[in-house]
């Protein structure tokens, strides 16, 4: 199982910048501009970007928003790990491959608490099971949350990565395999996942709400030590697109429509199974994401020497959301 560990990305810290009350002269003078990204699988973001309120936070400051897309956990914590971004949007369980790697980032907000992962496969499949899976195919992006979902749902059935063949891409081009016929199944991802659902009849033939953990927002442990304030503020704008998109979910659904270019059904669907009315990060997150890394552990996904619930504790930071309402 070590080669399912290498193929998980070596993840990384990018240099951060944060954004939170006042910032000072010096501060300002060192900080031109912010990277955030923004993914369709963050529908916070969307908003955020939108309505431009980093924008207006930190204009008086002199600093800019650079948006970079993330296209999965993999790709944000890639382009964190390569600089590019100062904060990207991963799932929980995809955060703590990155600690587990050595690479110290912080996890500290929660922008939703999603069932945006399930395995997935055709209209006309005779797939019904995940035992159905041995000697098949399965399209899956890995280092993300349907990576770490396949694994254990591979591993609760009793089968590994032996008994079934990964077929390593990113989600949108796992969506058209499976489309194609190319592959027998996908790890599938909202709101590509409900595209298929919707436009082509693909079946969720497997689905563990449990499973899927967390929309985490991280930024380097030392960019967190460095800014606090930076980072404080960041989260607050977050915070205000959150509330945005709970008391007005028709401009959500307006914003995730024009950045994922899909249908109104298609991301109803998405947004039945998106619960964006958590923002602290602390223990309840902790958890799900302890249960993740110890069920890759027992399967021989991560290293049997790696202290699991230290390094959740490592990752997670409250401090930052501490204040954020609930």
């Amino acid at each position: 199982m070590a080669t399912i560990l290498d193929k998980f990305l070596a993840l990384g810290i990018a240099t951060g910048v944060v954004l939170g009350g006042a910032v000072s002269g010096a501060l300002a003078a060192d900080v031109k501009e912010i990277r955030i990204d923004w993914a369709t699988y963050n529908p916070v973001s969307l908003l955020l970007k939108k309505e431009g309120l980093l924008e207006k936070a930190f204009e008086k400051d002199g600093i800019s928003i650079r948006w970079v897309q993330s296209a999965g956990s993999n790709k944000a914590l890639e382009y964190l790990n390569a600089g590019s971004i100062d904060f990207g949007s991963t799932a929980g369980a995809a955060a703590l491959i990155a600690r587990v790697n050595g690479n110290p980032i912080k996890s500290v907000y929660v922008y939703s608490r999603p069932e945006w992962t399930a395995l997935v496969t055709g209209k006309d499949s005779k797939i019904v099971s995940v035992a159905d899976l041995k000697g098949k195919t399965v399209a899956v992006t890995r280092g993300t949350d349907p990576h770490v979902f396949l694994v254990r749902a591979l591993a609760d059935a009793g089968l590994t990565s032996k008994d079934v063949t990964f077929v390593l891409l990113q989600h949108a081009d796992g969506r058209l395999a499976l489309s194609r016929g190319d592959v027998d199944a996908w790890a599938g991802l909202d709101p590509l996942m409900a595209a298929s659902e919707v436009e082509e009849g693909a079946k969720l033939f497997y689905r563990n709400p449990e499973n899927n953990s967390w929309g985490v927002l991280n930024t380097p442990e030392s960019f967190a030590a460095e800014h606090p304030d930076i980072v404080k503020r960041v989260l607050a704008a977050y915070e205000e697109a959150r509330k945005q998109a709970l008391a007005d979910p028709a401009a959500l659904k307006a914003a995730l429509i024009n950045a994922a270019k899909l249908p109104e059904a298609v991301i109803d669907r998405q947004l039945e199974r998106t619960d964006l009315s958590t923002s602290r990060i602390g223990d309840v997150q902790a958890e799900t994401i302890t249960k993740a890394g110890l069920a890759l552990q027992e399967a021989g996904v991560l290293p049997a020497d790696a202290d699991i619930r230290k390094t959740v504790a490592d990752l997670i930071d409250p401090s930052f959301s501490q204040d954020l309402i609930k």
